[in-house]
């Protein structure tokens, strides 16, 4: 019982990798892929067939019975093959190999837009969760601070306001978890709806990435010749291979493959025919039999011809402005993740160091308290102070570790 339950529950992601598995095998445009893989691959196979069409088949009879009734028969066969026109089957060639990239391309691109989905889910969970955990101890340590106010109100080294103060800080860090517990589980539940899974209990950092250039924070003013050399070191952006501008570079060479095919086909396609014909004059006479060949050349239509050249010369530029418009984006898109990560960096570590100094100052306070020396609304204050740091120090650590993700979805590198 307990086995057929372990197979029925999904599998838990361990890793950013995993989860992208599970997305992926959840996800409605996946699922059409390999159809679309089945299509292209189709297209390829008509494209490189002996005609560009099947053959037909056509029969037709003909008698005298209506009126006169002496006889007369004839049976005619014929079968109609279509023909290439000049250039086209090379065309159709390019078109059908031209598609089948495409759809690989966009296939790779879309399991790249998948991954950043499933990594602002990741992050958005590990936000939450430590967002959680900390007003639980805030609502804990209020509850401690709490009981210790009225003990000592009781005793009468307390006023009553002290203990006002005590509680009404005990209710607001209460209040502070239940908020922080509904956030949770709205972030869960996006990441369960995309992955099918729950969120694994350790959300662990991917990989720092292994650029060709440093891209931690630059702790000294940049002069201009600082400016020159940071641009110098921004040259590591997305290649042709990108997952984006590959999926575009496709379109592209999809679309001009397409207006070689528009170009090369004027007319329709051209028709050999077989004919056989049997046919008798009257009752008394032997059937004969008679074989022809037919060929069929349609005209050209030069409005059809500049509609369909039109249409393809269209889409053609427009893909090639989508994929400058798409590698100037990315360019963009690849400065600015470093510089969000750069950010990150100076303020994870600045955030540490102002953690510290709260946290020491709510010893000091602490003890200042417990011994006399200071009264509840300084404590408070250095109390809210200190927690304040301490979710600023966890909320840049996730950032810092959500900012490298994105600056390696940026550069299409996958979990």
């Amino acid at each position: 019982m307990l086995l057929g339950i372990l197979i029925v529950l999904p599998a838990q992601a361990q890793t950013l990798a995993d989860a992208l598995e599970q997305a992926w095998a959840r996800h409605p445009q996946a699922a059409a892929v390999s159809a679309r893989e089945d299509e292209a691959r189709a297209r390829a196979d008509v494209a490189a067939g002996i005609t560009p069409g099947p053959a037909s088949l056509s029969l037709s009879s003909l008698n005298d019975r209506l009126n006169r009734n002496r006889g007369k028969q004839e049976w005619e066969a014929e079968m109609a093959v279509p023909l290439w026109l000049p250039g086209q089957q090379s065309a159709r060639v390019a078109e059908a190999e031209s598609t089948f990239a495409e759809v690989a391309a966009r296939r790779t691109a879309l399991r790249l837009q998948i991954a950043g989905e499933v990594r602002e889910a990741w992050w958005a969970v590990a936000d939450a969760r430590n967002a959680r955990d900390l007003a639980r101890r805030r609502a804990t340590t209020a509850g401690a601070l709490e009981a210790d106010v009225l003990r000592r109100f009781k005793a009468g080294d307390l006023a009553r306001i002290d203990a006002n103060l005590a509680q009404g800080e005990r209710l607001a860090a209460e209040a502070e978890a239940i908020e922080a517990e509904a956030a949770l589980l709205r972030a869960e539940h996006i990441y369960r709806n995309l992955t099918g899974a729950a969120a694994p209990s350790v959300l662990a950092a991917e990989a720092a990435l292994a650029a060709r250039e440093p891209v931690g924070p630059h702790p000294q003013p940049l002069s201009r010749e600082g400016r020159g050399e940071r641009s110098e070191s921004l040259r590591d952006l997305p290649g042709p291979d990108h997952p984006q501008l590959a999926a575009v570079a496709a379109a592209a060479q999809t679309a001009r493959a397409k207006l070689r095919v528009a170009e090369e086909t004027r007319r329709d396609a051209p028709e050999i025919a077989l004919r056989v014909v049997r046919e008798r004059g009257e009752f008394a006479e032997p059937y004969a039999s008679t074989v022809g060949v037919k060929l069929t050349i349609p005209f050209s239509s030069g409005a059809r011809v500049r509609q369909e050249s039109s249409a393809a010369r269209a889409e053609a530029s427009q893909a090639d402005a989508e994929l400058a418009l798409a590698r100037l984006r990315l360019q963009l898109d690849t400065e600015k993740a470093r510089l969000d990560l750069a950010a990150a960096e100076r303020q994870f570590a600045m955030a540490s160091v102002r953690r510290e100094l709260t946290a020491d100052n709510l010893r000091l306070a602490e003890k200042a308290f417990s011994l006399g020396e200071s009264d509840l609304t300084t404590l408070l204050r250095v109390r809210a102070d200190a927690f304040e740091a301490e979710a600023f120090l966890n909320r840049q650590q996730v950032a810092r570790a959500a900012a490298q993700s994105r600056l390696k979805q940026v550069l299409g590198v996958l979990p």
